[in-house]
């Protein structure tokens, strides 16, 4: 029994929360250096003799999954842990499944004794004690079970793929807001009279809005640089916004002290975060088929068949009138676009034998597609045609309208069409904007063969 209780001491893990870090004490044995050395970012401290690891919630759970008992902790994680749970907003009759990094969601919900016995019903689930939730593996079954079991019981739900996305603030609303303030008329009247487009104006309308009501106990003109830099910082702290949504809030809130009040406010001045360079989702030539051949209703599918074969923008496609489909020279014409500018595009012979049949089905008046009281056709409907239409291919990518657009770029150029002319049908001014393409295709990497298959390595 002396023996047995020797080797268990000596097998301890001695562990202790510093700051962002965990600092393990161990005997040496490879099999333990092996796991520790598999989490980021770890490494051996020669002054401290000890392993230091990174402390974020991942690590915790697979140092407690791994270690299990022999785990001791000095000073345990707190704040990891425990203020996760506390920023969480838990509402009456309301589930929060939150994905965390390890193929499994966490559930937040007062306390519910349905709820709970439906949990346990679903496989592999388990108690956390530390951050005192419900957690789950993360399968499509498993979240539509929870899914059903909220509708069945008339509950909120909702999925989110990070923590901060139910942490952060909301957008402000009239009904937040004592004495709401509407965009001056002078705002608006400026951005219909230097003719923006009517996206652009509902975007910086909507900004500047939330803007002049942060300040709701100020007159706009009594608004300094200094108050606008501490509404920028409130937008990336606490609303947790995009990059591209901050800019777009700069340049609104530009618009307004450089046009609207006639360059008063000379100093304004706001430093612009550097945006993120990411490249865009495109779809197989295989999957934009799966996609086209799930849509049922005719006008739906011309209409994607359209946005794909000339490369559309969504605004593009539902202003698009019968006129400027020209069958003789196989065109189609985009007018008053991106930048005021009108621009041809290719019109598909495939895509124009199905519009004839569309037309004698439909008989549209003015606008190609038009929408079911006539005039345009929502871009909300047809944003949703596509999702449901991905759903039913089977295809997990995050798809848009714009990803047709994408795709077909990058299409044309696998098919080796010069990238001058692909900048031309896309309506890019600046060819750099097009360059992004040559960052996607797989034109020529077929021919490229990787230095692994060179190396004569023992198949297990």
């Amino acid at each position: 029994m002396q023996e047995e209780s020797k080797t268990s001491h000596q097998d301890e893990v001695i562990a202790t929360a510093t700051g962002h870090r965990i600092l393990l004490k161990l005997r040496k044995q490879a099999r333990d250096i092996e796991f520790i050395r598999s989490l980021p970012n770890s490494r051996w401290d020669k002054t401290a003799f000890c392993w230091v690891v990174i402390q974020n919630q991942q690590h915790i759970d697979k140092l407690c999954r791994y270690f299990g008992n022999r785990l001791q902790w000095i000073e345990k994680p707190g704040t990891v842990t425990g203020t996760i749970t506390e920023s969480v907003p838990i509402e009456k009759k309301t589930l929060f499944m939150v994905k965390y990094d390890n193929g499994r969601i966490r559930l937040y919900f007062q306390f519910n004794q349905d709820l709970i016995t439906h949990i346990k019903q679903q496989p592999f689930y388990c108690w956390d004690s530390d951050t005192h939730t419900w957690t789950l593996p993360h399968t499509e079954k498993i979240i539509g079970k929870l899914v059903n079991f909220c509708k069945a019981k008339g509950w909120k739900y909702k999925y989110v793929e990070n923590i901060r996305q139910i942490q952060r603030s909301n957008r402000l609303k009239p009904e937040n807001v004592a004495n709401y303030k509407q965009c001056p008329d002078i705002y608006l009247e400026k951005l219909t009279v230097l003719r923006y487009s009517k996206n652009t104006i509902r975007v910086y309308t909507e900004c500047f809005k939330e803007f002049i009501n942060y300040f709701n106990d100020k007159d706009i003109n009594d608004i300094t640089q200094s108050d606008i830099l501490d509404y920028q910082r409130y937008l990336v702290e606490k609303r947790g916004v995009s990059i591209s949504y901050q800019n777009q809030s700069i340049n609104a809130i530009k618009f307004y002290f450089e046009k609207v009040s006639g360059g008063n406010r000379q100093t304004y001045y706001v430093e612009r975060p550097r945006k993120e360079r990411t490249l865009p989702e495109v779809l197989s030539e295989q999957e934009v088929i799966s996609i086209i051949d799930s849509i049922q209703n005719l006008k739906q599918k011309c209409m994607v068949m359209t946005a794909y074969s000339g490369g559309l923008r969504l605004g593009e496609l539902i202003s698009l009138k019968i006129k400027d489909i020209d069958s003789k020279r196989m065109l189609i014409t985009i007018r008053q676009a991106k930048g005021k500018k009108d621009r041809v595009t290719i019109l598909s012979e495939v895509l124009l034998e199905l519009l004839r049949k569309y037309y004698k089905v439909y008989h549209p008046v003015e606008y190609l597609f038009q929408g079911a009281a006539g005039g345009q056709y929502s871009e909300r409907s047809i944003q949703n045609v596509l999702q449901r239409a991905c759903k039913k291919a089977g295809i997990r990518k995050h798809v848009t309208m714009h990803t047709l657009r994408h795709s077909f770029a990058t299409h044309l150029l696998e098919n080796n069409t010069d990238i001058r002319y692909i900048q031309e049908l896309l309506g890019h001014t600046n060819p750099k904007t097009t360059q992004i393409y040559t960052h996607i295709t797989t034109r020529g990497l077929d021919q490229i063969r990787s230095p692994l298959d060179k190396l004569l390595i023992k198949k297990p």
